[in-house]
């Protein structure tokens, strides 16, 4: 079976569209915690072109206070990954990125915030480019260790593998395929569960779950109370595809063949 590697699918993960929460001792001892460090919202990241996660972050937060006192500050980032279309369990899987945070200064904080500008349209990413002392910062965070965990497996990778790997091409645009998927193909989507388990006694509920360019996750929703009965699918392509030509032909070719 073709399928991305882990190290794509972290750099996938930190590429900036999912959720994020920074971990360090810093936010826990600004909030008077007793020992268990809590999750500091991240309003918006990206990753640069080798995967080093870039923080828009309050310039009055805890991890940017501490920065002052402790230039290299430990740190963690967890990013989950939920799918677009409604479901009971929408977590698609999870990255903890480990390492250490730095302060951007001058032209890199410009460049950081030109590169966050291009994922979200925030203003605040205006005044970090212009580069003015403002409310808002830009934060790096130095991988030291990736760990992720979803629907292939849980995998540890140290930094250079992490590096080295790309994220998948379609990470911008599987939000927006995935979402017409649901509303206009839910019948053929149920053609690609019989044509694998053959027919069945009702008519199956075929969500679609996830998107890559080796292929398709997909969802049975069973009609069990409980909902025990659900399980995912991946359907792979023919062959992995590298550009938006090449997906749209091949999920034409795969709906395409469904059984009614």
């Amino acid at each position: 079976m073709k399928r991305p590697t882990a190290a794509e699918r972290a750099r996938t993960l930190a590429y900036g569209v999912a959720g994020a929460t920074l971990v360090t001792t810093a936010y826990d001892h600004a909030r008077g915690g007793d020992g268990e460090v809590p999750a500091e919202p991240v309003p918006a990241h990206a990753t640069d072109g080798a995967g080093r996660p870039l923080l828009l972050m309050p310039a009055g937060s805890p991890s940017v206070a501490a920065l002052h006192d402790e230039p290299d500050l430990p740190a963690s980032l967890r990013v989950w990954d939920v799918a677009p279309v409604s479901l009971a369990d929408r977590l698609r899987g999870q990255a903890w990125l480990h390492g250490w945070l730095t302060a951007l200064e001058g032209e890199e904080r410009k460049e950081a915030a030109v590169r966050l500008s291009r994922l979200h349209t925030r203003p605040e990413l205006l005044d970090v480019g212009r580069g003015d002392e403002g409310e808002w910062t830009v934060l790096a965070l130095e991988v030291a260790e990736v760990e992720i965990s979803d629907a292939w497996g849980h995998a540890v990778l140290e930094p250079e593998v992490y590096e080295e790997a790309a994220p998948d091409p379609f990470v911008m645009i599987e939000h927006g395929m995935l979402v017409h998927l649901d509303a206009c193909h839910r019948r053929e989507l149920a053609g690609l569960y019989r044509d694998r388990f053959g027919p069945v006694a009702h008519d199956p509920v075929v969500r679609p779950l996830a998107l890559d360019r080796h292929g398709l996750w997909l969802r049975l929703l069973a009609h069990d109370p409980d909902g025990s009965g659900s399980f995912d699918l991946y359907v792979e392509f023919p062959e992995p595809v590298r550009d938006l030509h090449g997906l749209r032909d091949a999920c034409h070719r795969l709906l395409a063949t469904t059984t009614p």
